[in-house]
C-alpha cells in the first residue's frame, strides 16, 4: 500500500510510513485503517488505470499521484516522455535516438524468429526428404524476404506454412 502525506504530498509506501510515523511520534500501528491515516494526516494512494493507446514506441508509466473525487490515485501517462537537456540533447533527438534503438530491437527478435522457422524447415531440403522441395524452398525465400516487408520490423506478414 503507498500513503500520501498531505503536509507535504509525499508519497510513501506502507513500511516507510510506518517508520518515518515511529521516528515522529514513537508509536507503532497494527493494521492500517483510515481514521489511524487521518489521524496522522495521510491518504491511502489507490492503483489508477493504466494509460493504454498509444505507439509501438510507448508504454504506461507513472507520473506521480492525482486526486479523483477525494480519493488520491496513481497516475499513468503514456512515455516515454523527452524532454530538452540544457546544452544537450533535444527531446526531439532523444526520442528518435530512442525510437532508432527500439526499431533494432524489434528487428532483431523478428529476425531471431524467422532463423528458428528457417532451421525448423531445414529437413525440407534434404535430397531424402518426402516432401515438394519447391514448395518448402518457395516458403523458405519467403521467410528470407520478411527483412524486406514494408512494415517491418513492427508488421510482419508471415507465411502461410506449406
Amino acid at each position: 500500500m503507498e500513503i500520501r502525506v498531505r503536509a507535504t504530498g509525499a508519497v510513501m509506501f506502507e513500511d516507510e510510513w510506518r517508520r518515518y510515523i515511529k521516528q515522529e511520534t514513537g508509536k507503532n500501528f497494527g493494521q492500517l485503517d483510515e481514521a489511524t491515516l487521518n489521524q496522522y494526516g495521510a491518504d491511502v494512494v489507490f492503483e489508477g488505470p493504466q494509460a493504454s493507446g498509444g505507439t509501438v514506441y510507448q508504454y504506461s508509466m507513472r507520473q506521480g499521484v492525482e486526486q479523483i473525487e477525494g480519493k488520491w490515485y496513481t497516475k499513468y501517462v503514456l512515455g516515454p516522455v523527452f524532454v530538452d537537456i540544457p546544452g544537450g540533447a533535444t527531446a526531439a533527438q532523444q526520442e528518435a535516438e530512442y525510437k532508432a534503438a527500439k526499431d533494432a530491437e524489434q528487428a532483431k527478435a523478428v529476425r531471431a524468429d524467422r532463423t528458428r522457422r528457417l532451421a525448423e524447415t531445414d529437413w525440407t531440403q534434404l535430397a531424402d526428404s518426402p516432401v515438394d522441395k519447391t514448395v518448402w524452398a518457395n516458403y523458405r525465400q519467403s521467410l528470407r524476404d520478411v527483412p524486406t516487408q514494408a512494415g517491418f520490423p513492427w508488421n510482419v506478414q508471415w507465411p502461410d506454412t506449406p
